[in-house]
């Protein structure tokens, strides 16, 4: 409750998103029952609606409100607590070795498809990226090792479109087939990119149009071309030479740097407050990525309406899961797996002090402040009504 309270506090912006849709959300007409509720709970999200508790400094009897967070995964002013227990237990799994960051995208072609079949098409999309690490990790020509990759499911790009992809984090090494082996990837090499691309290529076309044969697609409104079976053989044949992008790329400076890293893209949401610039003339004014200028933003402008109909696209199904475990590092595996792997390793303490951590002590070191603090007198704040 303090966490929220003090995100909120210091987290003050010209407008937020919770304002777009407060203001202008008439402009959507009638929508899904549950974009209206995700709606709902980002307008409501940190006030006098969801209720919350009044704080008091008994050495300088300062005051201030502190209103409940919707804990809505699609808040973007909500997740920051999530995603910090989250990394305290991923902390418990590190293993000693270089972590690679891959990635997996599908070709423009299959936008379409997937945005109207997200539960459907985003399993496949994991399960094809999974299989294709796995396989081909365990392949004698390559690592011959059994690997375990973490898997987090984006549907966004920078300018807020449809543009589904999957971040693994991948261990740069894996047991041998006996299990008696700890087997190291090359330092600055983890797998051959083209033969990743290939086989996950093969793979999600594959599952597609197994799906199609059993009938489990939605193909209404703007797909409907694609109930002729030869137009859908269409689409699949103009996939087979396209370009399934796979990106490997270069490995952190060490596990502890991953729990960093991996906290930029678990709990989160396609578009941050932090940037949003302005609204004006019905424009919304937001910082994206400049692909000329690495490491440079640049402002880009959409209108309201269509800026909240791009939100809008990553709502993802009721109950679905975008952060997944494989391998070796899969729930029903990894507690015995990884113990193995340690003692292969001989690793024993050296990872064991990021457990006692709590979330607070996490804030301090993100923040530089402390969320119990009087920003008064430095006092103590304590619960006074709730």
């Amino acid at each position: 409750m303090i966490l929220w309270g003090y995100l909120m506090k210091t987290n003050k912006h010209q407008f937020e998103i919770a304002d777009i849709f407060r203001d202008y959300g008439r402009l959507l007409g009638r929508l899904p029952l549950a974009h209206h509720k995700v709606i709902q709970a980002i307008k409501n999200c940190r006030t006098k609606v969801l209720g919350g508790h009044e704080y008091e400094c008994k050495s300088c009897n300062y005051t201030q409100n502190l209103y409940n967070s919707c804990r809505n995964r699609h808040c973007p002013k909500c997740g920051f607590t999530a995603r910090t227990k989250w990394i305290e237990k991923r902390n418990a799994e590190l293993l000693d070795c270089p972590y690679f960051h891959v990635v997996f995208t599908i070709p423009s072609e299959l936008r379409a498809l997937f945005l109207a079949n997200q539960k459907l098409c985003y399993t496949m999309l994991f399960e094809a990226s999974s299989k294709t690490i796995k396989e081909v990790a365990k392949s004698p020509e390559n690592l011959n090792a059994e690997v375990g990759s973490i898997g987090v499911l984006h549907t966004w790009g920078q300018n807020l479109m449809n543009y589904p992809h999957v971040h693994f984090i991948v261990p740069g090494g894996g047991l041998s087939p006996d299990k008696k082996k700890w087997i190291k990837s090359d330092e600055k090499f983890l797998l051959p990119v083209r033969v990743l691309s290939k086989v996950f290529k093969a793979k999600l076309l594959d599952l597609l149009e197994t799906a199609y044969d059993e009938d489990k697609f939605n193909l209404s409104y703007d797909l409907e071309r694609y109930q002729c079976p030869a137009q859908f053989e269409e689409l699949i044949k103009s996939c087979v030479y396209k370009d399934f992008a796979v990106y490997c790329k270069r490995p952190f400076a060490g596990p502890q740097s991953v729990i960093k890293y991996l906290g930029q893209y678990t709990h989160r949401i396609a578009i941050s407050n932090f940037r949003l610039v302005k609204i004006e003339d019905e424009r919304v004014y937001f910082k994206v990525r400049d692909n000329n200028n690495p490491g440079e933003k640049k402002v880009m402008s959409l209108h309201v309406k269509e800026f909240m109909r791009r939100f809008l696209l990553h709502i993802l199904p009721k109950g679905f899961v975008r952060i997944r475990h494989f391998g070796l590092l899969a729930n029903r595996y990894k507690k015995v797996k990884v113990v193995i792997i340690r003692q292969l390793q001989g690793v024993k303490e050296s990872l064991k002090i990021a457990l006692e951590k709590t979330w607070k002590n996490f804030l301090l070191e993100v923040t530089g402040k402390d969320p119990d603090k009087c920003p008064a007198c430095s006092g103590v704040l304590e619960i006074s009504k709730c």
